[in-house]
């Protein structure tokens, strides 16, 4: 999966995700059917909004992306459905194209902490996708002990 495959699922899940999260509001609060449909798409919609969070980190870090943008592009998932025209304007400018950074090259920001992290994890794909899948599950459970935003119903 290139970067640029990676980046837009995840960036049209969150949209999708946010359309069911409405529905699932919609169900509860116009319909009265109780908690438990926004507790399924919250659930669903937290899990792809960390997972699209942290593509948007590594694929920033891998296209050479500035701090500002890659925040830029984690604030997109907070607003519904923002993520789409920020990944089309991704795509339109480039910023998504090229493969994954596996070898260093000349470039200065090759050499950086970050940089060789990341290539040493993309090296090793099992391990990436093994250490993403438990980050997302570790801040998943995290925030379900806090609770849900606003408190319990």
């Amino acid at each position: 999966m290139s970067p640029r495959s990676l980046y837009r699922s995840l960036a049209f899940a969150e949209a999708v995700t946010w359309t069911l999260l409405i529905i699932a509001m919609v169900i509860k609060y116009v319909f009265h059917a109780g908690d438990l449909p926004v507790q399924i798409a919250g659930s669903i919609h937290g899990f792809v909004f960390i997972s699209y969070a942290l593509a948007a980190g590594l694929v920033g870090v891998n296209q050479y992306w500035s701090k500002r943008l890659i925040t830029l592009a984690v604030a997109t998932a907070v607003l519904p459905y923002a993520t789409v025209p920020f990944d089309l304007k991704m795509d339109r400018s480039g910023k998504l194209d090229g493969d994954w950074r596996r070898s260093a090259t000349a470039d200065p920001r090759d050499h950086t902490l970050v940089s060789r992290l990341l290539r040493w994890m993309l090296r090793r794909p099992a391990l990436l996708g093994g250490t993403s899948l438990l980050t997302v599950v570790v801040i998943m459970g995290t925030l379900l002990i806090i609770g849900p935003p606003g408190g319990q119903s």
